[in-house]
């Protein structure tokens, strides 16, 4: 029974810790999917492209394709009343709440970008807080970007930049700093005279699928479309380096309780020793009836796998169980204040992990009984010959 348990715990610890990187990873990606398309096209060179180089028609016309938004993005100098922040200008047209989910992370305001609304501009929320921007104030917000061809002057420094200003309408929470603490939302057509670009330039191109549609084999028919000058991206590629970060950080926590099993399956080593040694005159009498001595390195081995075959079914069982309980009532919740995404830490079983753990556990253990029970048999059942 110590065998048991101590197999099942290893079970049991290896399943959750699988299952927390999995919540992980399904919790960063709603936040990311709350502002990232399903799929985003980018030039692999440069920054932008101009839509009249691609069958932007065709394009539209592709199966499984709701949507698209054209966005243009660069950096600018913002200044609210005496204080002046770095940030990213996002020009985006009225298709833009069409493709993400921007509308359910509004923290104030209501975002729209129609017409009536051409001089609104909506701002990550920290970027907000560094500004001490105000919705209910009538101070503009002053955007600042460097004029095309022209020479900076420390005579003449101002000219070298183009200004505008725009009212603060709303603001948003993507809870990701990258985001919150950069982005400021205004109209496409504000952010392309601003920027000094014609009306066919674009930095992304934001395509919301249709639901249930494959999203990788529409991203194989877009790279067909399109050719080999734009990049192609789903929402995991968006964030290539955080998700493959993600999934290292998984396998190195896997390894490890791997070999924290491995000790743990000394316990059955132990156990079958004890066991032999106390059987060794069975070994004798199975040896008088004919028994040869691969029958009776099987007995013994068969038990070692019942062991593993008990701890890793109830391992299994109870580790599942204790997932169910912690995704419906967040029993184990996060250390310290409650300025977390979430209270609980997330969790997500998925078949993959089950079947890993049910190949994982009973090979270590299988290796450990085999050698043991080879070995120490072949010496017992070689001394009751003598």
């Amino acid at each position: 029974m110590i065998s048991v348990i101590g197999v099942m715990t290893g079970t049991i610890a290896l399943l959750l810790v699988l299952s927390v990187f999995n919540g992980l990873h399904g919790l960063i990606g709603n936040l990311y999917g709350a502002f990232d398309p399903d799929i985003r096209i980018e030039p692999v060179r440069g920054k932008n492209f101009s839509v009249d180089s691609i069958p932007y028609q065709q394009l539209i016309k592709t199966e499984g394709i709701e949507n698209i938004s054209m966005v243009l993005t660069d950096q600018a100098l913002l200044k609210y009343d005496k204080r002046t922040v770095p940030a990213m200008v996002m020009g985006v047209d009225s298709l833009f709440n069409k493709v993400n989910g921007i509308d359910s992370i509004m923290v104030e305001g209501k975002f729209s970008l129609n017409n009536s609304h051409a001089n609104m501009g909506y701002l990550g929320f920290i970027l907000a807080d560094q500004l001490s921007v105000g919705l209910n104030f009538v101070t503009p917000l002053v955007i600042y970007v460097p004029r095309k061809n022209s020479g900076f002057s420390m005579l003449n420094a101002q000219h070298a930049f183009k200004q505008d200003v725009i009212i603060p309408a709303g603001t948003f929470a993507v809870k990701q700093v990258e985001y919150d603490s950069q982005y400021l939302i205004i109209g496409l057509d504000k952010a392309r005279r601003l920027l000094e670009y014609d009306k066919s330039i674009v930095s992304h191109l934001y395509i919301k699928t249709e639901p249930n549609a494959n999203v990788e084999q529409i991203i194989n028919e877009i790279k067909n479309l399109l050719g080999d000058n734009l990049l192609v991206k789903n929402k995991e590629e968006q964030h290539a380096t955080l998700f493959k970060m993600m999934k290292v950080e998984k396998l190195i926590a896997y390894l490890i309780l791997s070999f924290i099993l491995i000790i743990a399956a000394f316990n059955i080593v132990g156990t079958l020793s004890m066991l032999i040694y106390e059987k060794k005159e069975s070994i004798f009498t199975l040896k008088s009836m004919g028994a040869n001595k691969k029958t009776v390195t099987r007995v013994f081995l068969f038990e070692g796998w019942l062991i593993s075959l008990i701890g890793v079914g109830s391992g299994l069982i109870i580790g599942i169980i204790l997932i169910v309980v912690q995704q419906q009532f967040g029993i184990v919740k996060f250390q310290g204040d409650s300025s977390f995404i979430t209270d609980a830490y997330p969790v997500i079983n998925s078949f993959q992990d089950v079947l890993m753990v049910m190949i994982t556990v009973p090979a270590i253990n299988f290796l450990a009984s085999w050698y043991s029970v080879r070995s120490i048999v072949r010496k017992y059942y070689n001394s009751v010959t003598e």
